[in-house]
C-alpha cells in the first residue's frame, strides 16, 4: 500500500467589513438593563449586536452558509429570534452567558422567513413565509402549534390581537392585497379586507386603530371595535342559513375604515413600525425619507378636536357667514388623533428602521442603509409645532439630529480587491469609493482612503506603500502610514484590471483594457512637502510597453523573472520572454475569457481560471495541458498558489472557496464561502492565512491549523452530506387518510432520524425481553446512552429527539410500531412519572393522527382506558404541585413587598428628616446674615 498523501486543513476564523446586511429588518435590543444603546443588526448569515455608543461590537450569534432574513427581540429583551432564508428559525438567549448556542431551532417554513413578531408577553412567536403560510409557535414548549394557510401570495407582516377580544387572534397581510385575521383555536379565517388594490407590505397596530402600508403613497386606516352581539344568537343565525363567511355571523370584530394617510415619500410603502409603548407611528418607502406621526391620546386629541372648531368658527365669522355650523364636523376626526411629526432625510436608500419613544418625548430611530451603514437619529415627538425663526426655514431650526452613524468599520460599497501585506500582519481591500487597511488579528479597521472604483491592489516590497489599479485607468501610489495618495499616474485610458510585481522586487507589471501592457520600475523622490527635512517618496519610472490585439485581463510574471504570460478577452494565455516581450507560447483551451492565473514557486506549472467554469493547469516549458478541471458551478473569479507548495485556492461567482493539489489535481476541502458572488482572494506569504471578499459584503478569513485531512475522508463527509440533505422519505407532507391536516413543523432530515431511532428503539426492547431469562448483554446503544432496562432506554430516546421535530418524527412510523408504542407507553407512565409531560404529548399526537385505526381495533379498548386513567392522576398530580408552589411563591413575594414597604416608609422617614434639618440650618445662616 502506497503512502497517503495527507494536508493540513484550513478552517474559517471570522468574517468582518459587514456592519447590515440590507434583507432583514434591524431592531433595538436591552443589554445590561441600557435601553437604546445596543441594536441588533444581521450580518449575511450572523446577527451582530452593535454598541451603537462605543461603535463596535457586543454579541455575534453565529449559522453557517444561510442568510438571516428576519429577525425579533422579544418584548422582555431577554430572547432573540431570527430566520434564515431556508425557513429555519432560531431562538437565542441574550441573557445566558452561551449566547452564541441557540435555545432550539424550528424549521417551519420551505422558503425563506420574511417576518417574526412575539406576542404581548413573549410566549408565542408568529412566523410569515415566502411560502405565504403563516406558523405560530409555544416559546416555552418549542414547537409550532398552529399552521395557518390561505393567502396566494407571500406573507409580508403579522401581528397577535390581544387588545380587544378573549380570542386568540392573528391578523396577517400579503402581496396578495388582502388582510386576513385569524382564529387560532379553529385556525381558520374567519374575516378578509379586500378594499386594497395593491400589495400591503406592512401592518401597524395602534390601540385600536390598524394602518396597513400598501403599493401606493396613502396609507389606509382601519378601526377595530369589539362586537357585542351574543354569541348564542349568532350561532343560530349561522345555522337558519346565513352564509357562514358572513361577518354578521362569526367575526368577534367590526372592521371600519376611516380614513388614509398620505405619505410624502414616492413609491411603495417598504416598513411600517410603532414603537412599544404604540405613540409613535414611524413609516418609509424605497427613497431616503423616514416620515414619523405622533398618536395623540384621548385628552390631547379632544383638545385637538377643541382647536380645529376654534380655528373653523373664527374662519367662519372672518368670512361673514352667518349661516349653522351643522356642517362643521364635530366628531373625533383622524387628523385629530395622529399627527405629523418632522421628517427625517437620509443619505441613502432605506432597507429598515425601528423606534423608541423615551424620557423627554425624545423619539430615537434606528435606520439601516443599503451602503453597509446603520444612523441612530433622534427628534422631538411634541404637539406643539415648531415654528421657524425667519420667513425662509433653515434647516438649523430643525429638531432632528443625528446621535450615531456606524460607517468605519465596513466598506460602503462591494469590495473589488484583497491583498495582504509581504509580513502577512495588514490586510488592505479595496472597493468602489474607498481603500481600507485592516489589522489581521483584530480585523479592525486601521484607516480608510477614500477614493474612486479600485478593480486591483498590491502591497509594494516594504509595506510602506501600496499600488491601486482604478477602473478609470489611472494607477494610484497610497501611503499606508499617512492614508493619503502620494502619486497619481495616468497608466493606461481604460480599466487597469491587474498588478503583477516582479520577483526582483524592483518594479511592476500593469494590464489594461486599452490592449497594452506596461512594466514599471520603482524609484524613490524627493518630496513637494513644504517641510525642512528631506524625505524620499516612491513613485513610478515607465520602462516599457507591450501592445496586444486584445483586452488583457489578467497578467502574471513567473518568479524566476523569464516568462511573463497575459491573459486575454479571445480565451487564450499568450506567453512572452520578459526581457525581450518576443512571444514564446500560447495556451488555448478555455472556451470564454481567462479571468484569474498564477505561476507556482518553481515556475514550473501555471493554473488558469476561466469564465467557462474550468481551472486548467498546464506545463510551462511545453505549454502542454495537464489537466481541465470542473471547479465552480460559475465563472472563476481569483485564483492563488500557496507560497512553496503546488497547492492553489479559487473562488468564484458560486460563491466558493475551494483548495486545489495541482500534482494530483484532486480537490482537498471546500471551504465555507460567501452568500452570493465570491470577488477575490488573497492568501498571505506566509501561506498560513486566507483572506476572501464577496458579493454579501463581507472579508472572510480563514486560517491553516495543525488538524490533518485525508482525501478519502473529505470526500466520504461531502458524499454523506449531500445524501443527508435530501429527504428520503420526500417532500410530500400530507398525512394518510387525513388530507386536511398540515402540521406546524416541516419535515427534515432531524425528524427522520428520529424516527429511525425510535424503530431501533423498539426492536433492541424486543429482542432484550425475548432473552431477558438467559441474562443478556446490554446492548451497545444501551450502554452508550446509560441506561440499563427497555423502559428507561425508550424514554431517553423520546428526551433526546427536539421538541420540534417530535411530531413529524412520530407521523413517519408505521402503524405497527405505533401500536407497539402505545403498549409500552403504561408501563413508562408507571415507572417514569418525571417525564408525563412528555409522555402525555406523544399519546395525545398519536392518538389525534391514528384515531380511526386505533377505534377500529377493539383489543386497543382495555389500553385505552389505562392510559386514560394513569395520564389524567399524573397530570392533576402535576397540576397540583405547580398550584401548590404558584401560591407558595405569591405568599412569599406579598412578604418580601410588605418587608420593602416598611423600609421604603423608614427611608422616606430619615430622607425627610435630612431635608428639615437642611432647611433649618439655611433658615438660621439667612437670619445670622439679616443680623449681621
Amino acid at each position: 500500500m502506497g503512502l497517503t498523501k495527507q494536508y493540513l486543513a484550513y478552517r474559517a476564523i471570522d468574517s468582518f467589513n459587514i456592519i447590515v446586511s440590507g434583507r432583514a429588518n434591524v431592531n433595538f435590543a436591552v443589554l445590561e438593563k441600557s435601553e437604546g444603546r445596543f441594536a441588533a443588526a444581521p450580518a449575511a448569515e450572523n446577527v451582530i449586536i452593535w454598541d451603537l455608543r462605543m461603535g463596535d461590537r457586543k454579541l455575534t450569534l453565529r449559522r453557517e452558509k444561510q442568510e438571516v432574513t428576519a429577525l425579533r427581540v422579544s418584548p422582555d429583551h431577554l430572547h432573540i429570534a431570527v430566520g434564515y432564508a431556508d425557513g429555519v428559525v432560531q431562538i437565542f438567549d441574550l441573557s445566558s452567558r452561551t449566547y452564541y448556542d441557540a435555545i432550539c431551532s424550528l424549521a417551519l417554513h420551505k422558503n425563506a422567513v420574511s417576518v417574526l413578531r412575539y406576542d404581548a408577553h413573549g410566549m408565542r412567536l408568529v412566523s410569515g413565509g415566502l411560502d405565504t403560510e403563516l406558523v405560530v409557535v409555544d416559546v416555552v414548549e418549542q414547537a409550532g402549534r398552529q399552521r395557518l394557510s390561505g393567502h396566494n401570495a407571500a406573507v409580508t407582516d403579522a401581528h397577535f390581537l390581544q387588545r380587544l377580544v378573549e380570542q386568540d387572534i392573528v391578523v396577517s397581510c400579503s402581496k396578495d392585497t388582502q388582510i386576513k385575521f385569524w382564529n387560532l383555536e379553529t385556525q381558520f379565517c374567519f374575516k378578509t379586507i379586500v378594499d386594497n388594490r395593491t400589495e400591503i407590505w406592512g401592518l401597524a397596530l395602534i390601540n385600536d386603530l390598524m394602518v396597513a402600508g400598501a403599493g401606493e403613497s396613502g396609507m389606509n386606516v382601519y378601526r377595530l371595535r369589539k362586537r357585542e352581539d351574543n354569541a348564542a344568537q349568532s350561532l343560530e343565525k349561522a345555522v337558519e342559513g346565513l352564509a357562514i363567511d358572513d361577518e354578521d355571523t362569526i367575526s368577534p370584530l367590526s372592521v371600519s375604515n376611516c380614513g388614509t394617510i398620505q405619505r410624502a415619500g414616492k413609491g411603495r410603502t417598504v416598513n411600517l413600525v410603532v414603537d412599544p409603548n404604540e405613540r409613535v407611528l414611524s413609516c418609509h418607502g424605497t427613497n431616503d425619507l423616514i416620515e414619523n406621526f405622533y398618536i395623540c391620546n384621548a385628552e390631547e386629541a379632544k383638545q385637538r378636536l377643541a382647536k380645529r372648531l376654534k380655528k373653523a368658527r373664527k374662519k367662519m365669522q372672518e368670512g361673514g357667514e352667518q349661516e349653522d355650523e351643522e356642517h362643521i364636523s364635530k366628531e373625533l376626526s383622524l387628523s385629530d388623533e395622529i399627527k405629523r411629526l418632522e421628517s427625517i432625510k437620509t443619505k441613502q436608500k432605506i432597507k429598515s428602521i425601528d423606534v423608541l419613544l423615551g424620557q423627554n418625548q425624545e423619539v430615537r430611530v434606528l435606520v439601516s442603509l443599503s451602503n453597509n451603514s446603520m444612523s441612530l437619529y433622534s427628534l422631538e415627538a411634541s404637539l406643539k409645532s415648531r415654528k421657524p425663526k425667519a420667513k425662509s426655514s433653515e434647516p438649523t431650526d430643525t429638531s432632528v439630529k443625528l446621535l450615531r452613524s456606524l460607517t468605519r468599520l465596513g466598506h460602503q460599497s462591494e469590495v473589488r480587491s484583497v491583498c495582504f501585506s509581504n509580513d502577512s500582519l495588514a490586510i488592505g481591500s479595496g472597493a468602489g469609493d474607498s481603500f481600507k487597511f485592516w489589522d489581521r488579528d483584530a480585523m479592525q479597521c486601521l484607516r480608510t482612503m477614500p477614493t474612486d472604483y479600485i478593480l486591483c491592489s498590491r502591497f509594494v516590497p516594504g509595506d510602506r506603500y501600496v499600488l491601486l489599479g482604478m477602473k478609470s485607468g489611472k494607477l494610484l501610489i497610497a501611503d499606508v502610514g499617512a492614508a493619503d495618495i502620494v502619486e497619481e499616474i495616468p497608466a493606461h485610458d481604460s480599466e487597469l484590471w491587474s498588478i503583477a510585481l516582479l520577483p526582483d522586487q524592483k518594479g511592476c507589471v500593469t494590464g489594461s483594457s486599452d490592449t497594452t501592457l506596461k512594466i514599471w520600475t520603482f524609484e524613490l523622490i524627493d518630496s513637494e512637502g513644504e517641510s525642512h527635512t528631506q524625505t524620499k517618496v516612491l513613485s513610478l519610472l515607465h520602462k516599457n510597453t507591450l501592445k496586444l490585439e486584445e483586452t488583457v485581463l489578467c497578467v502574471v510574471v513567473s518568479p524566476d523573472m523569464k516568462y511573463l504570460a497575459v491573459g486575454l478577452l479571445d480565451a487564450t494565455v499568450k506567453i512572452f520572454f520578459l526581457d525581450t516581450f518576443k512571444f514564446y507560447l500560447s495556451l488555448y483551451g478555455h472556451k470564454l475569457p481567462v479571468l484569474c492565473m498564477d505561476i507556482s514557486y518553481d515556475s514550473q506549472i501555471i493554473a488558469t481560471g476561466s469564465a467557462d467554469r474550468n481551472i486548467k493547469i498546464w506545463g510551462l516549458n511545453f505549454g502542454d495541458c495537464h489537466r481541465s478541471i470542473f471547479a465552480h458551478d460559475d465563472s472563476v473569479m481569483s485564483l492563488q498558489f500557496i507560497p512553496k507548495t503546488h497547492m492553489f485556492f479559487s473562488c468564484g461567482k458560486d460563491g466558493k472557496v475551494k483548495q486545489w493539489d495541482g500534482d494530483s489535481f484532486e480537490k482537498i476541502q471546500t471551504l465555507p464561502g460567501h452568500i452570493g458572488e465570491a470577488h477575490c482572494l488573497s492568501v498571505s506569504p506566509n501561506g498560513r492565512y486566507l483572506v476572501t471578499c464577496g458579493s454579501d459584503r463581507t472579508l472572510r478569513m480563514y486560517e491553516r491549523t495543525e488538524e490533518t485531512i485525508v482525501l478519502k475522508d473529505v470526500q466520504e463527509e461531502e458524499r454523506e452530506q449531500m445524501e443527508n440533505e435530501k429527504l428520503a422519505t420526500g417532500e410530500d407532507n400530507s398525512v394518510p387518510l387525513l388530507p386536511g391536516l398540515k402540521l406546524p413543523s416541516r419535515k427534515t432530515v432531524g425528524s427522520e432520524q428520529a424516527a429511525e431511532s425510535i424503530m431501533e428503539c423498539l426492536e433492541i426492547s424486543k429482542q432484550y425481553e425475548l432473552e431477558h431469562d438467559e441474562k443478556p448483554e446490554l446492548h451497545p446503544l444501551m450502554i452508550a446512552l446509560q441506561v440499563k432496562n427497555p423502559i428507561d432506554f425508550l424514554v431517553t430516546t423520546l428526551m433526546r429527539i427536539r421538541t420540534s421535530d417530535m411530531e413529524e418524527a412520530l407521523l413517519l412510523l408505521p402503524f405497527s410500531m405505533v401500536c407497539e408504542l402505545l403498549e409500552r407507553l403504561p408501563a413508562l407512565i408507571k415507572q417514569r412519572p418525571d417525564e408525563v409531560e412528555l409522555l402525555c404529548r406523544v399519546t395525545v399526537f398519536l392518538f389525534k393522527v391514528h384515531m380511526k385505526p386505533i377505534t377500529a381495533a377493539k383489543s386497543m379498548k382495555p389500553l385505552l382506558l389505562k392510559l386514560l386513567e394513569l395520564l389524567k392522576r399524573d397530570v392533576q398530580q402535576l397540576r397540583d404541585i405547580m398550584g401548590y408552589n404558584l401560591h407558595a411563591l405569591s405568599l412569599l413575594q406579598r412578604e418580601v413587598e410588605q418587608r420593602e414597604d416598611v423600609q421604603l416608609f423608614r427611608d422616606a422617614t430619615l430622607a425627610r428628616r435630612k431635608q428639615e434639618k437642611k432647611r433649618r440650618a439655611a433658615s438660621k445662616r439667612r437670619l445670622q446674615i439679616q443680623m449681621v
